[in-house]
This record gives C-alpha cells, structure tokens and sequence, in this order.
C-alpha cells in the first residue's frame, strides 16, 4: 500500500515537473533569408505562441537587401508570413507587431505598406525610431502570433 502512494506521488511529482518545464522548437523556413551562423533562431514556438526574430528587407533568394524604402517594407512583410506558415500560424495568427523605423518620417508609408498585409482586427503595435538597423537597413518588424496548426508546416486552419 505505502509503495502504491509513493509510486503516484512519483508519478504526479513527474507530471508536474514536465508541465512546468518550458518546451519550445525552433522554426526555419526556406522562404524567409537564412540564419547565417548567427545565434538566433527564425522563430521559437513556445506555448502557442509564435515568437518571431525581426526581418529586414532581405530577399531570401539572393540575399540582398531590396532597394527602397517601400520594397524593403512590403519584404520584410513577405519574410515574416513566411516564417509564419513553417511555424504553423499566419499574418492573421498575429497578436503583436513591433516596427523599427530609421526614420520616423517614413511611418505613413510603413502604414500604408503594412495595412495590406493585415485584416481587422489588427495587430497590436509599437513602432520606434532607432540609430541603425543591420546591414543598414531602413526598417525591421518582428512579430508575436498565435499557432493555428498542429504540427509546423501544415495548412494553417482556424479552430473553433
């Protein structure tokens, strides 16, 4: 009898540890530019959620970073829904935004760009002016979503 109760409170010490322990996996998409020998990942998922690193305008084919403020824009965009559907989520999985500007004057035009990438209801939003952005580029988004999917990579659906 006594070793019966150790052996489930074993069991239920176990199950609380396992459930307490954070378990996340990182996500590479072959659309979005690579992670070359830098100690970040494209995205963690983690309890859900999405938790992707920032893009810049970086065209994942040719590895330049795109000419123009509004090209770079409408990129980084297409790089985050990328990262976004091999994490199991989408543009409209988004919860929160976070925009790097180097130049604040170019907000209504970041607005306008970013306005077509996403439905209401929106995101929510910060978006901040900094010194420089890598490889000097003129704007960054990293973004926080929800997963919609069971297993990364497959067809995001939504679950009612």
């Amino acid at each position: 009898m006594k070793f019966g109760i150790f052996v489930i409170l074993l069991i239920a010490l176990a199950s609380i540890a396992n459930a307490q322990s954070p378990v996340k996996r990182s996500v590479e998409s072959p659309d979005a530019p690579k992670v070359a020998g830098a100690p970040y990942s494209q995205a963690i998922i983690a309890n859900g959620f999405v938790f992707a690193a920032g893009q810049i305008g970086t065209d994942p084919k040719t590895g330049s970073l795109v000419e123009g403020f509004e090209a770079q824009t409408d990129q980084v965009l297409k790089n985050i829904a990328a990262v976004l559907k091999a994490s199991g989520s989408s543009m409209e999985g988004v919860v929160k935004a976070t925009v790097f500007l180097a130049d604040m004057n170019d907000f209504a035009k970041m607005n306008e760009i970013y306005s077509k990438h996403f439905k209401a209801p929106f995101p929510a939003r910060s978006t901040v002016q900094v010194a420089r952005l890598p490889r000097d580029a003129r704007i960054e988004i990293e973004v926080v979503a929800i997963v919609k999917a069971d297993k990364p990579g497959e067809k995001v659906q939504d679950k009612k």
